[in-house]
């Protein structure tokens, strides 16, 4: 990960749902003393939550103790999250602008997965990914 600035905040979070409300609470307390509007707060809880998820449910297959850490930081103006995993490669930049298959299927046909990673692509301005020494990193920039 990147180095901290002085307006920068990193924690780790046990894969858990129960750590759902925790990642949500430190979100909304960076955005708080960093003086991030209502709006622009709760779409970066939506966009940590629907990381989160992911990272239990398809990353980790299930909750476990295993750190998830995520880092946030106002940097040129911009909100900043970094992201980090060890789950299994993944990346889903590609995802994040694609609509998701059962959104252009049939009423019928059954869901899958996908929206809420494309509403976290349509929320940042920018993204990079990179899988190294056993870790899914994501940067994320978002309008403040």
């Amino acid at each position: 990960m990147a180095q901290p600035t002085p307006s920068s905040d990193t924690r780790d979070f046990p894969a858990r749902f129960a750590a759902v409300a925790e990642t949500a609470a430190f979100a909304l307390s960076f955005c708080e003393r960093h003086g991030i509007g209502r709006p622009a707060a709760m779409r970066l809880r939506l966009v940590i939550e629907e990381l989160f998820t992911n990272s239990i449910q398809h990353g980790y297959r299930g909750e476990c103790d295993t750190p998830v850490r995520i880092g946030l930081a106002m940097i040129d103006g911009y909100l900043t999250v970094e992201y980090e995993d060890s789950a299994p490669a993944f990346d889903l930049l590609a995802r994040m602008s694609t609509l998701p298959p059962d959104l252009v299927a049939p009423l019928a046909a059954p869901p899958t997965d996908g929206l809420g990673v494309y509403l976290v692509g349509k929320f940042v301005y920018g993204a990079r990914y990179e899988y190294e020494d056993g870790h899914n990193r994501l940067w994320l920039v978002m309008p403040p």
